[in-house]
């Protein structure tokens, strides 16, 4: 058994096969996830011959963090490399009010987005549960202060992990304490996940990777997209936001003469108006071997204000780690990831 991923009630249930008292379970539980212990040793307060127990029937393994590199605004990718050997990457978001982690559900991914550094690498694998939460806790203990936030935008497509990244939430909700309302699931639009997210009836945040107002665009920026058609993702992420009233961002990465025109822009306003939603403008970040180029500030400034007239709430994403390819459609573990 693999300890660290585990909830506390698993952990509870290990003790007892191993003949300890349940409240041992919960001990394991804290040093995992409370004082971010990488090892049973660390764990001084169990005795010394269950620990011997525990080694002997289950593992504890934390992910090895092979390089980290910081940019000027303090945001830090983090090169990971898992138990088989695999890598991705993970960021840490320093702000004044809170600090981000933006973690990583898949190595790699079956997306395929055209302007994203992480789909040159395809799908490799799921990430486990524990996996994922690994990286909040390892980038929290290199921070040296608590994550406030988790945003699940990094490498992968994390509805496509359905299962494990709800078991992350979870576990991130109850064993770390990081409250659901701090949590955002990023997606490019997986219709019958995010309904299915909506049974769940959890206060996340939903955030749709858009970048396009009409179906023929977006099938050419996302080539996954051509499953889920506009008109049923739109009414699911409607159906979402009254059900949770959790209100639903929009994504959209805004790149030159591809999508950044106002006539986009007000087909988008036509799309979702009168939804609960807001827009997220994220001007391109620079991506080695793709074409893309990022729109001039007048061009980004105009589409913002057709959303704005139109009573959409819409704000533009601030840039950071752009310099160590941190930033959003950057992350990949691949060689040219710009990790040193």
């Amino acid at each position: 058994m693999e300890v660290f991923g585990a909830a506390t009630a698993e952990l509870e249930r290990l003790a007892a096969d191993l003949g300890e008292p349940p409240y041992r379970g919960r001990q394991i539980a804290g040093w995992l996830y409370r004082k971010n212990a990488g090892n049973f040793s660390a764990m001084t307060d169990l005795p010394a011959e269950f620990r011997r127990k525990l080694e002997a029937a289950s593992t504890l393994f934390r992910a090895r963090t092979l390089a980290r590199s910081q940019s000027a605004d303090g945001t830090t990718k983090f090169l990971l490399e898992l138990s088989d050997g695999q890598r991705i990457e993970s960021a840490l978001i320093p702000y004044t009010d809170r600090v981000t982690v933006c973690v990583s559900t898949q190595v790699g991914c079956a997306a395929d987005c055209s302007f994203c550094a992480t789909a040159a690498a395809g799908l490799t694998r799921n990430l486990s549960g524990g996996e994922i939460v690994d990286q909040v806790l390892t980038l929290q203990g290199h921070a040296g202060e608590r994550v406030t936030n988790v945003v699940f935008m990094g490498m992968g497509e994390p509805l496509l992990n359905y299962d494990e990244v709800i078991k992350s939430v979870r576990l991130i909700n109850s064993e770390v304490g990081i409250a659901m309302r701090k949590m955002t699931i990023s997606t490019v639009g997986i219709t019958p996940r995010i309904r299915k997210l909506q049974s769940e009836n959890l206060q996340l945040t939903l955030a749709i990777s858009l970048h396009a107002p009409d179906d023929d665009l977006r099938r050419r920026l996302i080539p996954l997209a051509q499953r889920y058609p506009l008109n049923d993702l739109i009414a699911a992420c409607r159906a979402y936001a009254e059900a949770t009233g959790r209100r639903v961002t929009y994504e959209y990465l805004l790149l030159a003469a591809v999508n950044d025109s106002l006539t986009h822009a007000r087909k988008l306003v036509g799309l979702i108006k009168g939804s609960l939603a807001n827009v997220n403008l994220i001007p391109y970040n620079t991506v080695f071997g793709k074409d893309y180029k990022r729109p001039q500030a007048g061009v980004v400034k105009a589409f913002r204000s057709v959303l704005q007239d139109a009573g959409i709430e819409t704000t533009e994403r601030f840039e950071r780690g752009h310099a160590v390819s941190a930033a959003c459609g950057q992350l990949s573990a691949g060689a040219g990831s710009g990790v040193g």
